[in-house]
């Protein structure tokens, strides 16, 4: 079962500071060497990297770092036969800052430009598999199915009729009453506490069921970084504690949670089994260094898990 998994891929560049400094205030940084990363692209190399059948979309310009940027998913495993072009956007960069255990993230703004599917892409798009997206590609995604164009929600829907379930990793920003239609029919939505908060005004996931029920949303997932992760039917809470260890880096953790969760659940896995697994491989990622420290088998996984709860 494929997954196709649409968003960012990005040069990370690196910088540590002792401290985030306020309006008007200066500070030091010290530079580390630039990763390859990028949120959505992490989450299908770490896919690819448990044996998933993963291609990635997104849309470049025609530079030498975007050059770099899909040979190095190629090499990861990472289908890229469906990427887009477009000269004009900026270079895919994120300035990433780590102070005091946790990290701020810049990304170089690239446009709002449509996302225009080939029809290659829409057709194979249109079979049974899971998509993996965020809100600001959703809005974004455009097609043409003969004289009719679809695009955004409706194209959503018309891929859902076909059998392709929707992950739409939330992150911080969440989501308004506006952005229903795009999620309606979602298999999961992801949350971290902050999108969490920020979408219902509260950290009772208990308290959503109806509002699931109405957009008709299989799952929903709160991550909680070190205290692990909890997910909700609309009925019942599911809910695995965290693993403690070594923070070195969190970045890119987010992303092997999602990337993992949805390779789980491509294996026909159990919710409470996928979370657990998916919790696992994030808390392991935190002890390396780099956007794409989740990278790992299932052995790997598996392996660190036993360990860590002998």
């Amino acid at each position: 079962m494929s997954a196709f998994f649409i968003g960012d891929v990005a040069l990370d560049e690196y910088y540590t500071a002792e401290r985030w400094p306020g309006p008007a205030d200066k500070g030091m940084v010290n530079e580390l060497p630039a990763e390859i990363g990028g949120s959505i692209a992490n989450a299908a190399v770490v896919h690819a990297s448990l044996g998933g059948e993963t291609e990635f979309i997104s849309l470049l310009n025609e530079s030498e770092l975007s050059r770099r940027l899909i040979a190095d998913l190629r090499a990861n495993g990472v289908g890229v036969a469906h990427m887009l072009a477009d000269p004009a956007i900026a270079e895919s960069r994120n300035l990433i800052f780590l102070v005091g255990g946790e990290h701020i993230v810049l990304t170089v703004e690239m446009g709002q430009q449509p996302m225009w599917l080939r029809s290659e892409t829409l057709a194979a798009l249109r079979s049974p598999g899971f998509l993996y997206l965020t809100l600001y590609r959703a809005r974004r995604l455009r097609s043409k199915n003969g004289d009719q164009v679809l695009g955004q929600a409706a194209l959503l829907a018309d891929l859902r009729a076909h059998g392709r379930r929707a992950i739409f990793d939330l992150d911080v920003g969440g989501c308004t009453q506006e952005d229903l239609p795009y999620l309606t029919g979602a298999k999961v939505v992801i949350f971290n506490q902050v999108g969490f908060r920020a979408s219902f005004g509260h950290d009772d996931i208990s308290r959503i069921g109806d509002w699931m029920r109405a957009a008709k949303i299989a799952w929903v997932v709160r991550t909680m970084a070190a205290d692990g992760a909890e997910a909700s039917n609309g009925e019942d809470i599911v809910h695995t504690p965290g693993y403690p260890v070594e923070v070195v880096d969190v970045t890119g953790a987010g992303d092997t949670f999602g990337g993992t969760l949805t390779w789980c659940l491509s294996q026909g896995r159990s919710f409470a089994d996928a979370l657990d697994f998916s919790v696992a491989a994030a808390s392991r990622s935190v002890t390396i260094h780099g956007p794409r420290g989740g990278k790992a088998t299932a052995e790997d996984i598996n392996n660190w898990r036993a360990m860590r709860r002998r």
